[in-house]
């Protein structure tokens, strides 16, 4: 009687604890791989965010390990801003390889030198030297313009375009420019004499924050009236610039360039890990895609900003340190000039990979995804937000 009693307890404890398991998933504890559902989850919302907050989105997500992928509009050709000095820095990297230069080699800053943007090397003054490796730091870390055209001035950008050519799908991104020659080329459909602009004219045309006050500089630095301009807006001369097709292109051609690098294919192994180190401190972005994500992965990234473009891409390490998982994040907004909202839309989107499970082991919706304030509510505080003109 007693071993029945003991076997009816010990099965009314095994019943106990199945009814509990559910409820200890629902709370966090990891679980396999839900076998691709994570793709629809996904997929639904980036549908909703753009359908609630965002008409100008493009997402592609890329699963290293299984190879599976979620596309929002990834297909289309989208202008990728800044994303381009990944490229730039494989190729300097490359050079360096092969014994050209090394990281500590000097260059010297030339008042032609200067673009407008971040960073600091705008404050520098003309014949400052300056390593090599100064220069990656502000390029990648900072966004600085100034520090990517004395980069591609050193290699070339053939070599800079070569690096998009081999690593990314044919035709999908490309061709890239120097970031004076996006300037000269939005100011010169305004008026053919900017492409002769300096440097430090550059600059100054990008402090000026109005775009009639801009406009009018302008026409002073060129000598030519703003009514004699051959485009009745600066929004006008930026919408043709893009639709150039310079400096764009596809999200999952883009997420190729990511996936070489991690697999060592762009780079040495001792570059890779030191390009990757440098996308692991960017600080720029810092309310786009990472704030969605959770506190323990790590995020190895470049941003893009310009005038109604906004983009973050990288990747994302998630998991435990012996078995983690990869995943490529790409993702841009267009034709909203406000840097609040298409941030807002970015943060969305490092959300909606959380919760889709793929970087929480199988677990939609799990405990550490951060919470973010309604799509309603954070887009009616946003148009406030100074947008971003240049």
């Amino acid at each position: 009687m007693d071993r029945v009693s003991t076997v009816l307890r010990s099965l009314a404890h095994l019943a106990r604890a199945l009814v509990l398991v559910p409820v200890l998933l629902a709370a966090g504890m990891p679980q396999a791989d839900d076998g691709g559902a994570w793709r629809d989850r996904l997929a639904a919302a980036l549908d909703r965010a753009e359908a609630e907050g965002h008409s100008g989105l493009g997402v592609y997500v890329l699963d290293l390990a299984s190879g599976e992928s979620v596309s929002h509009r990834g297909a289309e050709r989208w202008y990728l801003a800044s994303m381009v000095k990944v490229p730039v820095a494989i190729a300097v990297l490359r050079a360096i390889e092969r014994g050209q230069f090394t990281l500590d080699t000097t260059l010297l800053l030339r008042a032609d030198d200067y673009v407008d943007g971040g960073g600091t090397i705008n404050q520098r003054a003309p014949d400052t030297p300056l390593s090599i490796a100064a220069l990656m730091e502000q390029m990648i870390i900072h966004s600085d313009n100034t520090a990517s055209d004395m980069l591609i001035g050193l290699v070339g950008l053939d070599a800079v375009n070569a690096v998009v050519a081999e690593l990314a799908p044919e035709g999908s991104i490309g061709p890239v420019t120097r970031l004076s020659d996006v300037r000269h080329l939005v100011y010169g459909r305004l008026v053919p004499d900017a492409l002769r602009l300096g440097g430090t004219d550059l600059v100054a045309l990008n402090r000026v924050r109005d775009d009639g006050a801009r406009l009018a500089l302008l026409a002073r630095l060129t000598g030519t009236p703003v009514a004699h301009m051959r485009l009745p807006s600066l929004q006008a001369a930026y919408d043709g610039f893009y639709a150039s097709g310079l400096n764009s292109g596809r999200l999952d051609g883009y997420a190729q360039i990511l996936v070489a690098l991690h697999e060592g294919r762009a780079v040495g192994p001792r570059h890779t890990a030191y390009l990757l180190g440098l996308m692991r401190r960017v600080a720029t972005g810092t309310q786009r895609i990472q704030p969605g994500l959770p506190a323990d992965v790590r995020w190895e990234h470049k941003t893009g900003t310009q005038r109604g473009r906004f983009c973050d891409a990288g990747l994302v390490r998630a998991g435990r340190a012996d078995a983690p998982r990869y995943v490529a994040v790409v993702a841009c907004t267009r034709g909203d000039l406000s840097l609040a909202r298409s941030e807002l839309a970015l943060r969305r989107v490092g959300a909606a990979l959380c919760r889709s499970g793929l970087i929480t082991n199988g677990v939609p919706d799990a405990p550490s995804c951060p919470s973010l304030p309604a799509a309603a509510a954070a887009a009616a505080a946003a148009p406030a937000a100074r947008p971003v003109r240049r």
